[in-house]
Order: C-alpha cells, then sequence, then structure tokens
C-alpha cells in the first residue's frame, strides 16, 4: 500500500498505544518474551508495522513500556492498599491480601512473567529488585504507623510479602473458598492480631466473596 494511500484512512487506524502495549502483553504472557515483536503484534491487530512507530521509538521501547506498566499496576497497587486507611493492624493487613486476590487491581501471572523474564536480563532482574524493595517498604512502613519497631515491622512485612510471592511463583491452585478460610489464619500470623467478625465480613464483602453461595 502506498504511503498516501494510508494516509487516507479513517483516524484510528493506526491503533492506539493501549492497544499496542495490550498486544503486547497478552503476546508476552502466553508466549514469553521472544514473542514481542513488532511485525507478529501488527499482524495480530491488523495494522501496518509503521503504524508501531507512531507510538513507539523501537522494540526496546515497547518492552521497556511494558515493564513499566507492570510496575504501576503491580508495585502500584500495593503500594496504595498498605498506605488505605484501616482502623487496626488486622484490617491493614487484610487490605494488602485483598490485592492479591483482586486480579483487577494485581495481575499474578504477569508478575511471574516478568521475574521469568528478570533471569533473561539483568536490566530487568534490576528494576524487579527495586519493585521488590518499594513493596517491602510500603509493607514495612504499614507495620510502623500500627506501632510496630523497625526490626520487627521488617520481618512481619517480609513475611507477608514472601508468602505471597511464593504462592505466584509457585503457580499454587486452590479454591477461592480454600484460601478465604486461611486468611484469618495468616492475618494473626502476620500481625498477632486476628481479624474481627465484622472486618472479615468486610473484606470477603470488598472481593465479592459470600460464604454461603460460594
Amino acid at each position: 500500500m502506498r504511503q498516501d494511500d494510508e494516509d487516507r484512512k479513517p483516524s484510528g487506524w493506526r491503533g492506539s498505544r493501549e492497544g499496542w502495549l495490550e498486544a503486547a502483553k497478552a503476546a508476552f504472557l502466553e508466549s514469553g518474551i521472544e514473542a514481542v515483536k513488532i511485525q507478529p503484534l501488527a499482524n495480530h491487530l491488523n495494522l501496518s508495522r509503521t503504524s508501531f512507530y507512531w507510538f513507539f521509538k523501537d522494540r526496546a521501547a515497547i518492552l521497556d513500556a511494558l515493564l513499566e506498566d507492570w510496575d504501576q499496576t503491580n508495585t502500584g497497587a500495593l503500594v496504595a492498599a498498605c498506605d488505605a486507611y484501616a482502623e487496626t493492624i488486622a484490617e491493614a493487613v487484610l487490605n494488602v491480601i485483598g490485592v492479591f486476590l483482586d486480579e483487577s487491581r494485581f495481575q499474578p501471572r504477569l508478575d511471574f512473567a516478568i521475574r521469568g523474564w528478570a533471569h533473561q536480563s539483568d536490566a530487568v532482574m534490576a528494576r524487579v529488585a527495586a519493585a521488590d524493595e518499594r513493596r517491602l517498604a510500603a509493607i514495612r512502613a504499614m507495620f510502623e504507623r500500627f506501632g510496630y519497631g523497625a526490626e520487627d515491622a521488617d520481618v512481619r512485612a517480609r513475611t507477608v510479602y514472601l508468602v505471597q510471592i511464593g504462592y505466584i511463583s509457585m503457580q499454587v491452585r486452590e479454591s477461592v473458598a480454600t484460601r478465604m478460610a486461611r486468611i484469618p489464619a495468616y492475618v494473626k500470623t502476620y500481625s498477632g492480631q486476628a481479624p474481627t467478625d465484622r472486618e472479615f465480613a468486610r473484606f470477603q464483602a470488598s472481593l465479592g466473596f459470600d460464604p454461603d453461595r460460594d
């Protein structure tokens, strides 16, 4: 197709930055980082290869955008949960656990895939390490806000975070009901304080979980 023919196409024919990025993420999750290449993405979107360059300088740019999207989505959601209002430490810990159960906020498959990518790239490994430290710092600060000493807060933060990342890294498969049944004990282990019935009922409702139905 000639360039002047392309220029006469209706507005939006190049797609959008978000569309290209979502296609890249889907390819990455399905087949790994080697699948994120410009021409296959263009074919998938039914767009011309040149359309890509309206939004990204090159392949490295969209790979960097994938990392940035992951960090803003997953790390951002966790930090926001740590900063969220809570009357007790048990409620605060429930806020954090809730993030890992809500894939509209935190995407576990994406976290798992990024960590796999990190084993192939020192630069990505450094980004993952920085994100992990930011997440741990947010959880530590949450415990400190409720009066825990620095050392105690650090150990509790690591316990919370490493268990949750372990769920992701081991690709644990368990029903929501099974995991829900364990959460009050997890909260007591993490914080030394069990959630009240009211706190736990509110937590379940926030995730759309009905113990009488689910």
